[in-house]
């Protein structure tokens, strides 16, 4: 099993924390860094800064030499399909071949109406994600391409640039295992993602988009299976409940500190390094091939430390 780390962008994450984390993941050996992709945050719209997502790693991909980089996901709503494309590109080109793509349909509908990005009916927005899915692998894989949809048309286009990594940057794709992604994903994706989902959920998951890959004909062994979740990790238990302790404390809560911690936990990891991988064992075991540990506390660098020295190595021959 491998292990990324997922920072939630849009809630106050600044240019100069973002430089801390890049620095501190490639210093301590943590393979990707993935971030979210919002432009509003979920916790005090007034107070945390949320930078765009491309532009964000475009900038950390000229600042850092072997850490990869993507989001997790971004929504098909915010960009057309040609733009996102040669975005992407050319993040990778600045990146020298270090750029991952992950996409999804959408959801926070908060964020469009505040900044006026369409956000219609939930199958309006997977056939829009389908489409783009398509469009940007044919854009970086075809010299030329023509496509007709429901929402875009393309008439024409050049495939360029044509990004570093062939036949292309790896594609993720988020979802819960539904058709209206899975089946998309089976064509065109290498990943498929599925977030805060217990073991068995994942494994329920994981065998819905291995059906879509065996109805197209494609081989499930060739996509790759991951899941994100919450982490708060320490070199001890204690450590890491100090951890929680101030994840708690960063705002109101209805429930006191244990209720919450007990409903954290039932997605997320918690405990000292030996006590995450121990639980990292299960979605190994469910057939989960990497892991994005969600890191609330962004200004915490130890815990990039720990995940990078000691918990990857540690996951690294878990498999199912």
């Amino acid at each position: 099993m491998r292990v990324a780390l997922m920072i939630e962008g849009q809630e106050g994450v600044t240019w100069e924390q973002w430089c801390a984390l890049a620095d501190a993941s490639e210093e301590h050996g943590v393979e990707t860094l993935f971030r979210s992709d919002h432009y509003i945050s979920m916790a005090d719209e007034d107070a945390n800064v949320a930078h765009d997502a491309w532009t964000t790693l475009a900038g950390l991909a000229a600042r850092t030499t072997t850490l990869r980089l993507g989001t997790l996901v971004s929504p098909a709503t915010f960009r057309l399909p040609g733009l996102l494309a040669n975005a992407v590109a050319t993040a990778d080109h600045v990146s020298g071949g270090r750029i991952e793509l992950g996409l999804g349909a959408g959801w926070m509908e908060r964020e469009h109406r505040a900044f006026g990005f369409p956000f219609p009916e939930t199958g309006v927005r997977v056939e829009m994600f389908a489409e783009q899915l398509e469009i940007v692998h044919r854009l970086w894989t075809e010299d030329r391409v023509d496509f007709r949809g429901r929402h875009y048309v393309l008439e024409d286009a050049p495939g360029l640039p044509q990004p570093v990594q062939q036949p292309h940057p790896p594609i993720l794709v988020g979802g819960s295992g539904l058709r209206g992604t899975a089946d998309p994903a089976a064509r065109f994706a290498d990943e498929y993602n599925s977030p805060f989902v217990s073991p068995g959920d994942f494994a329920a998951m994981r065998a819905k988009v291995v059906a879509a890959c065996e109805r197209i004909g494609r081989d499930p062994a060739t996509m790759r299976f991951s899941t994100m979740c919450g982490c708060l990790i320490g070199a001890t238990q204690a450590d890491a409940l100090e951890r929680a302790q101030e994840l708690y404390g960063r705002t109101t809560r209805d429930a006191d500190f244990d209720t919450w911690l007990e409903g954290y936990s039932n997605r997320s990891f918690v405990g000292s390094v030996d006590e995450v991988a121990e639980q990292l064992g299960a979605y190994a075991r469910a057939g989960c091939d990497r892991v994005m540990l969600q890191h609330l506390l962004h200004t915490d660098l130890e815990p990039v430390r720990l995940i990078g020295r000691e918990l990857a190595p540690a996951v690294a021959g878990q498999h199912g």
